[in-house]
């Protein structure tokens, strides 16, 4: 069992991350967890054929389960197959232990739909080994009343009502990181017990908006530590009167969008392969930027998944909106960072959304770095204007996103034409159902005028 300890507890919570990274699973008695490290945890298939409703999009009682799979048919199950490297004692849920899984079909084989596989199989591919390093911003508000009531049952339902814990717009401020303090102390005590490899603990430009950083680590164990982080601050928050939001940018006025910002490098034989003595970037690493360029239409489906993500991308706003990139430029899709001879010489793409699947968005940027450098690309000449600069623009919509990510053929071959179509299915009934309401805008522009 990999030197996993299950004494003392009382259950085990067995999880995997979804098509959108939210950990789904099944919580057993740890008298059956050891029976389950050996066989894995059986869960309904018809789990990875959700939107983020939870609604069921493929007609998984249809020959083929909707997706062309027999081995899905009927709500089939599939296995969670623990990984036992991941295995945590969660510091917050009393003597509750916690395994993240991969999912395979019965027959042992890989279900296709499993982005944990699907990044491990972009890892095995390459011949370097990916170094992320993680910049997540979110937000956490008070929690006033949690509008639980019985005529909203149902998903997705109403979500809290919440109050500021600070006014935001004193950027880096000791006095308001004060005042969020306690709330960071709350969260960092039980992140850290996780093992997380933790840097700093920020105080974000908009109101009651955090920003934790990480160390860098190997691609799984960043993108690992991505889903488990997000899913320890919301339990914990939620513990203790909080709601914290991985959402991009709430609907609350002067709100800041927040970003999820990942560094990237390639190593080999323990070498950063970007780093070199004469010039700021590799030519390797200089080629995978251009990668990074040539397909950033249509990997952005994968970094920012969300209809709401995209509201981020504003001009002047310390958020990407067209393709360029600049050396220390926060305002370029892609910020070289670093200098001749730096060892830790880097990239930070500056286009993901905290909401992605970390799995997705790992897989995806490697595989277009890659391109670049088995090609050898080279990129267009660095943009010091990124917001006046002449360059193809980012999507402004996901659904300009899904059909940049279908149209993209090298990213189809790579992650594979039935997983982009599965993806781009799932995302585009989410759309659906966003195109059927009537918001708020459209209520306050016609509702008097007509």
């Amino acid at each position: 069992m990999g030197g996993v300890k299950l004494e003392g507890l009382k259950t085990v919570r067995f999880s995997f991350a979804d098509q959108h990274g939210v950990l789904r699973g099944k919580t057993l008695a740890a008298s059956e967890a050891e029976a389950a490290l050996e066989k894995g945890v059986t869960v309904t298939s018809t789990l990875l054929l959700k939107d983020t409703s939870h609604r069921t999009v493929f007609p998984a009682f249809t020959p083929g389960g909707g997706v062309g799979m027999p081995e899905l048919q009927g709500a089939a199950d599939v296995l969670m197959v623990p990984d036992p490297a991941s295995f945590r004692v969660l510091p917050w849920a009393p003597d509750t232990g916690w395994f993240l899984c991969d999912l395979k079909l019965q027959d042992g084989r890989p279900v296709p739909y499993c982005t944990r596989s699907l990044l491990k199989d972009a890892l095995q591919k390459s011949p370097y080994e990916m170094i992320c390093g993680l910049e997540v911003e979110f937000h956490v508000f008070k929690v006033i009343d949690k509008n639980l009531r019985s005529s909203d049952a149902g998903q997705p339902g109403t979500p809290p009502s919440v109050e500021l814990l600070t006014t935001g717009y004193q950027y880096l401020t000791e006095n308001r990181y004060d005042q969020i303090d306690p709330v960071v102390e709350l969260l960092r005590e039980n992140l850290s017990k996780l093992n997380l490899p933790l840097r700093s603990f920020e105080v974000e430009f908009g109101p009651s908006q955090f920003e934790f950083t990480f160390n860098p680590l190997p691609a799984l164990a960043a993108a690992d530590a991505m889903v488990l982080l997000r899913s320890a601050v919301k339990q914990v928050a939620r513990r203790h009167g909080y709601h914290a939001t991985f959402m991009c940018r709430p609907n609350l006025p002067n709100v800041m969008s927040s970003g999820w910002h990942l560094h990237q490098s390639l190593q080999k034989s323990s070498r950063n392969i970007f780093s070199d003595e004469k010039q700021d970037l590799s030519e390797i690493g200089m080629q995978y930027l251009a990668g990074l360029l040539a397909h950033a239409r249509g990997a952005c489906a994968l970094a920012t998944p969300t209809i709401n993500g995209y509201k981020r991308y504003r001009p002047y706003s310390l958020a990407p909106d067209r393709i360029v990139w600049g050396k220390e430029n926060r305002g370029a899709l892609v910020r070289l960072v670093g200098s001749a001879g730096d060892p830790a010489a880097r990239l930070e793409n500056r286009i993901g959304e905290p909401a992605a699947n970390p799995y997705l968005y790992f897989a995806s940027q490697l595989y277009c770095g890659l391109d670049g450098v088995q090609r050898k690309l080279s990129p267009p000449p660095s943009a010091d204007t990124p917001y006046e600069a002449n360059a193809a623009f980012l999507p402004r919509t996901l659904t300009e996103a899904l059909a940049a990510l279908r149209e993209d053929a090298y990213l189809k071959r790579a992650l594979g034409e039935g997983f982009v179509d599965y993806y781009c299915r799932i995302k585009e009934a989410e759309i659906a159902r966003f195109q059927l309401e009537v918001s708020e805008w459209e209520q306050r522009e016609y509702f008097d005028l007509f």
